[in-house]
């Protein structure tokens, strides 16, 4: 097989989407030949309604296209494969969405979320963020969330998340927990990467890291390779096995080509000012996200890539989506 006809015969699964919310987009990803993306819904500041107001939004547009859906089980990201539509799974990147009432968790279930992000780089009332200055483990109420996700089959999501607290995730969880994106501190020394350790645990509790393709997690050098990227990929796989390995890329609005300069550093501006982001970890723009795979609208070139590296076709699959569906199934069935 072609790696033009494995792209298109496989499940291409984006683990974080977080440029979706601009739903003129969206295309982009149908372009590129993918099956699902997680667009994000706001974790990282806002309320219950704002999270309630925008999930309500994913449903508008899901209702007013006919070739998307909202994907609430591993068989509904299947019907989407076989009858050509977009699956779009519903994540926060954060819990602000939940305030401090975990029975929010209940009725954002019924509304379609299913992957629930710790945190957002700073603390909040689960545990500390990947950016903070403590790295303290989770609290009596990040204990009571995960039980309670468990409880439902919503996933457990450790990006942006602090070492300490991400551990003792992994460890009070009874189902997999993912990173949806996060890069290899090994590769790439950037302190929102993650540690070995931490890639291990997650492994181990049956879960996946999902490499990023922003570029400051991938090299200091401005705009990477996408070698560079599959270099992560790479060092996962034998860390850990293939099969803990994905893609989670992170397109977001501030980067090239979406953006002007202008306007993406005054987005870049004020991500610092209201702490989320931090210079040491997050330089400044203009961000171009690897050679080839720059948008989603070529992501067909990532699996050429993985072919021309001697990837098996069984593991470009389960790179590209099958390790998520084994996830996604486990944890919310079908």
């Amino acid at each position: 097989m072609t790696p033009e006809d494995l792209h298109r015969d496989a499940i291409v699964i984006d683990a974080t989407c977080p440029l979706a919310r601009a739903t003129e987009y969206i295309d982009w990803w149908r372009e590129g030949g993918a099956t699902a993306i997680a667009p994000t819904v706001t974790g990282m500041r806002g309320n219950a309604r704002t999270g309630f107001e925008q999930i309500g939004g994913w449903h508008r547009y899901a209702r007013e296209r006919g070739d998307t859906l909202i994907v609430r089980s591993a068989a509904d990201i299947e019907r989407a494969k076989a009858e050509g539509k977009l699956g779009l799974i519903l994540h926060c990147q954060g819990t602000a969405l939940i305030e401090d009432e975990i029975d929010l968790v209940d009725s954002y279930y019924e509304a379609g979320l299913r992957i629930v992000q710790l945190c957002y780089n700073t603390k909040n009332l689960v545990g500390d963020g990947s950016g903070e200055r403590t790295d303290a483990g989770l609290s009596h109420f990040g204990v009571r969330l995960i039980e309670r996700l468990n409880a439902l089959g919503m996933i457990v999501d450790c990006a942006h998340t602090g070492e300490r607290t991400s551990l003792e995730a992994v460890e009070h969880s009874s189902a997999p927990v993912i990173i949806s994106h996060a890069n290899a501190y090994a590769v790439q020394d950037n302190n929102r990467n993650v540690s070995d350790e931490l890639i291990r645990a997650v492994a181990a509790s049956g879960g996946v890291v999902g490499t990023v393709g922003f570029p400051a997690f991938l090299t200091w050098d401005g705009q990477p390779g996408l070698d560079r990227f599959i270099d992560d990929i790479a060092y996962k796989a034998d860390l850990v096995g293939i099969d803990h390995t994905g893609i989670g890329i992170d397109y977001y609005q501030g980067q090239h080509p979406v953006e002007d300069d202008t306007a993406a550093q005054a987005r870049y501006d004020t991500l610092v000012r209201g702490g989320h982001w931090r210079p040491a970890e997050y330089p400044p723009p203009p961000y171009k996200f690897p050679e080839g795979i720059e948008t989603p609208r070529t992501l067909q070139r990532l699996t050429e890539r993985l072919a021309a590296r001697q990837f098996s076709e069984a593991d470009i699959r389960k790179v590209l989506g099958l390790n998520w569906m084994r996830v996604y199934r486990a944890v919310w069935g079908g």
